[in-house]
């Protein structure tokens, strides 16, 4: 490890020991080291296997069916995919009462995995580990649904009511979830030190959260492998893989 990468992985660390509230906001880069791929990377399997917009999910069977075959394939990517360290350690801030909660834009289910508490997770693009019918809510387990999909070419249907049947994910085009983009934004007003990690900004409304926490006097703090959108008011930048940088907490 470089002597400069080092330092700032030590400043990193001294930030977190004098911060009271520590939220943090995690993106794709934290789950790469657990095999999970990133949607923007080059040769990234999403772009062979783009999520299908929400408008023609609804509209369309066939859309529907091409949806679900593509989720699948994208569950096969990642199969077996476990928390490292990085999830362990923001589940340790979590666990020590050092932080109120975790915001995410992940839709892998992780930093469940690692130990945070349901309730202690928002997560703001949805949960790619199961189902729900769009029109009434009820939640299906994906184990029951790929057999069924594999053997007859059909979209899955509501058991209770009929409705479409949708990764818990958010699509392109579809309302972002109100419940937790509130509970994001009373987070981050929390926050005393707002830590980014592996996250690019680039996707909003999520990339404003960090805004919200800077201005009402939280130090923000990015950790992230690339250059984001909001280096230039982070109060501190560490540029380094995230496994390495949060280790110590692990």
């Amino acid at each position: 490890m470089q002597d400069e990468t080092k330092d700032a992985i030590d400043e990193l660390h001294a930030m977190l020991d004098r911060a009271d509230v520590i939220v943090s906001f995690t993106g794709a880069g934290i789950s790469t080291e657990s095999g999970v791929p990133d949607f923007r990377s080059p040769g990234s399997p999403w772009m062979v296997n783009k999520p299908i917009p929400f408008e023609a999910f609804v509209a369309s069977r066939a859309a529907r069916i091409e949806a679900w075959r593509r989720k699948f394939t994208m569950d096969d990517h990642y199969r077996g995919a476990g928390p490292n360290r990085g999830h362990l350690a923001l589940a340790r801030l979590v666990r020590e009462g050092r932080s109120p909660g975790l915001i995410t834009q992940n839709i892998d289910g992780l930093h469940q995995v690692s130990g945070i508490p349901d309730d202690k997770v928002v997560e703001l693009h949805g949960n790619g580990t199961y189902a729900t019918c769009l029109s009434c809510g009820w939640r299906h387990e994906l184990a029951a649904i790929r057999p069924i999909f594999e053997t007859t070419g059909e979209p899955p249907v509501c058991v209770v009511c009929g409705g479409h049947v949708k990764s818990a994910t958010i699509s392109f085009g579809q309302a972002m979830p109100q419940k937790e983009v509130y509970r994001a934004q009373e987070l981050a007003l929390e926050a005393d030190l707002f830590l980014v990690v592996g996250s690019s900004l680039v996707v909003f409304p999520a990339a404003t959260l960090p805004v919200i926490a800077k201005r009402n006097g939280a130090r923000l703090v990015i950790v992230n492998r690339e250059p984001t959108e909001l280096d230039a008011i982070a109060d501190f930048v560490v540029r380094a893989e995230i496994g390495a940088a949060l280790e110590r907490l692990a």
